[in-house]
């Protein structure tokens, strides 16, 4: 009874990482397929030595098989490696099914709710990580801070040099920044006015500066 609460447990907890948090937010449909097989495969090999007498080198082998996906496949971010750590999780708990039999549940939904959160637009949205090459070689720390703060639009900017070529003028760089809040463009600010009065029944008026004539 314990194992079929954990396997519905995983079914749709796996359902609710793979498909409604990373699909509906990445769009990779071969990274689904992928999270989904780790954890049928984790809980179905979990399950068939579940009575045999294991030691602490079965999870190690088992979490290992993440190491041997990042480095047989595609790079992947950091963002998708964890993913997968959860999708391994989540099959080892039900495989295991470790008792009181609300454990499995209680655990697998602590992980989705963490994952949910930490992975939300609302978490950091502003903040952004990108490996860029410079067109020029700007040995000057200073100066190339200020340079990718104008590029990208940034408040603030964490920089780590990774590579600087005088022979080709470019310099390869790690940035990390925030970006600054949106400005409201002209017509978005008319659009807004407009609105306003007609709920107020005032009539607003803005300069056009587009089409204003001087005589």
């Amino acid at each position: 009874m314990s194992f079929a609460i954990a396997l519905a447990t995983d079914l749709i907890a796996i359902f609710v990482l793979a498909y409604v948090l990373y699909f509906r937010r990445h769009r990779r449909r071969d990274l689904l397929l992928s999270y989904v097989a780790l954890n049928i495969g984790v809980v179905a090999v979990t399950s068939a030595l579940g009575s045999v007498e294991v030691g602490v080198g079965l999870g190690m082998g088992l979490f290992g098989i993440l190491s041997i996906i990042r480095l047989r496949s595609d790079q992947i971010t950091q963002q998708e490696i964890a993913y997968y750590f959860t999708a391994l999780a989540l099959g080892l708990l039900a495989g295991l099914h470790p008792s009181p039999m609300w454990l499995t549940p209680l655990l697998s939904l602590l992980v989705i709710l963490a994952i949910a959160i930490l992975d939300s637009p609302l978490v950091a949205s502003t903040t952004h990580r990108h490996t860029f090459t410079v067109d020029r070689a700007i040995t000057d720390r200073n100066e190339l801070i200020a340079y990718l703060k104008d590029v990208f639009a940034a408040e603030t900017v964490r920089v780590e040099v990774l590579d600087i070529d005088m022979v080709r003028d470019t310099t390869l760089v790690d940035v990390r920044y925030t970006a600054k809040p949106a400005r409201k463009s002209a017509t978005t600010t008319r659009a807004e006015a407009a609105a306003d009065s007609q709920r107020t029944g005032a009539v607003a008026w803005m300069p056009d500066s587009t089409t204003s004539e001087v005589r």
